[in-house]
């Protein structure tokens, strides 16, 4: 049986905002987002691509103490973290 894939959209559920998220924008160049559990990495850096328009560098994600799975997205350089975090109205 075919594994069904997500839409870009239902990957991404929605950015975290928490001192230490903002934080890592601006030091690291990196972006926190809570994702579907079903999600891959390969699938996260695809649709942040596409819904942010940015080039992404790596992927790690984690299950947070309230199971939701967290994704730290790290940019490169030619992308701006603050740039979508402004676009977010987080900064």
């Amino acid at each position: 049986m075919k594994k069904k894939t997500l839409e870009y959209y239902d990957v991404v559920e929605y950015p975290v905002i928490t001192e230490k998220a903002v934080d890592l924008i601006s030091t690291q160049n990196r972006l926190t987002f809570i994702v579907n559990k079903k999600s891959t990495k390969r699938e996260i850096k695809e649709a942040v691509e596409k819904l942010y328009s940015v080039k992404v560098k790596t992927i790690n994600t984690m299950i947070d103490r309230k199971n939701r799975k967290k994704a730290l997205v790290t940019l490169n350089k030619s992308s701006n973290a603050q740039d979508v975090a402004n676009k977010l109205g987080i900064l």
